[in-house]
């Protein structure tokens, strides 16, 4: 199933999305949030969707929201594409590299972003972004991780490499939590829709192709992330985890940064495509 939040911002609605149909879910979520995956959400709207009980959402000129509300945590994860951590000047890590974005980074798939005052190295990273479903702490195994994860989303884990490289004390979240600076959606997939081991991953920057690559190359896989980052914190229904990005982004030096006026779009297969616009803040 793919669901999706539809309309202004802080006030979405959420919705089912069955083809060019979106199904009106108002009735039995108050949003595509922790409470909804938690609470079995997905199979109730299906079952509301088979009765016949969900009204179409009329979605023509409507915004698209971020896929999921404002998760109460961002916990990303750093080098974990082979090529990525060269292009970057570094080795491949032998420990998964966490950090942390802010949740107001969170930011629907087509939203403007505006670029930090100051900055002028902002760069753009197509990401795999699980959603979690159910509480997860200390897992036993990799193998357990798949009962904790409601979907996988579209995101952009936009970066301010200055912030982030040469005036960060050592720490990369400076560089990651300008708002807005984590488009999301424009759905979320339940885990049977896709093969979430192999999806390639593409990114744009003016029509230009910048990354191509496949979630088969990531360095620690979907199941591997979810079981380490439990020995470490819970993650709690509704959090967000970013899982890496592969090359191809402006800290290469082979490609400019972003500026007032240039386009991004990043697409994941099965998972859908984002456009952002960028302006000055």
């Amino acid at each position: 199933m793919r669901f999706a939040r539809l309309g202004a911002v802080g006030r979405e609605t959420p919705v089912l999305v069955d083809g060019e149909v979106n199904y009106d879910l108002s009735g039995i979520t108050r949003d595509i949030d922790g409470e909804f995956f938690e609470s079995d959400g997905p199979a109730r709207a299906a079952a509301a969707v088979a009765a016949g009980e969900l009204p179409v959402f009329e979605a023509d000129g409507i915004r698209v929201g971020a896929a999921i509300a404002r998760p109460s945590a961002v916990i990303c994860v750093g080098m974990n594409y082979a090529a990525h951590a060269a292009e970057s000047g570094s080795a491949p890590p032998e420990n998964l590299v966490m950090f942390l974005k802010t949740p107001n980074t969170v930011a629907g798939p087509f939203d403007t972003v505006s670029i930090p005052r100051g900055s002028t190295k902002t760069d753009w990273e197509v990401e795999l972004g699980i959603v979690i479903g159910a509480r997860a702490s200390y897992l036993d195994s990799p193998e357990d991780s798949i009962r904790h994860i409601a979907g996988f989303v579209v995101a952009n884990d936009l970066s301010e490499r200055e912030f982030q490289l040469a005036v960060s004390g050592g720490q990369w979240s400076k560089g990651k939590c300008s708002p807005g600076f984590n488009p999301t959606g424009p759905v979320v997939v339940t885990p049977d829709e896709v093969d979430y081991a192999n999806l390639r991953l593409r990114s744009w920057v003016n029509g230009e192709p910048r990354q191509d690559s496949s979630t088969a190359d990531l360095i620690f896989n979907v199941d591997y992330i979810v079981w380490h980052l439990s020995q470490f914190l819970t993650l709690e229904p509704g959090d967000l985890v970013l899982t890496g990005t592969p090359e191809g982004v402006a800290l290469s030096g082979r490609f400019p940064y972003l500026g007032a006026g240039d386009v991004v779009e990043v697409e994941i297969e099965g998972l859908g495509r984002q456009r952002q616009e960028f302006v000055q803040a």
